[in-house]
């Protein structure tokens, strides 16, 4: 749970360039729990940081951890 009271999805793929279509669960997961959730995070192999939707940011983990 996130300080807010909000859950915070977060998913990890051995990848090193995310697609919209590996954010396909979190997504998933934001529709059904709704305003309960942030928005989510897909933690990947590669370097680079944006947003895949709207709804999901696409990070290296090394760069969170």
């Amino acid at each position: 749970m996130h300080a807010s009271g909000k859950l915070l999805p977060v998913e990890v793929k051995s990848t090193t360039k995310p697609r919209l279509a590996d954010c396909v669960y979190l997504r998933t997961f934001r529709t059904e729990y709704g305003a309960k959730a942030r928005a989510g995070l897909l933690l990947h192999t590669g370097s680079t940081l944006e947003w895949l939707a709207p709804d999901v940011l696409a990070a290296p983990w090394w760069r969170v951890l």
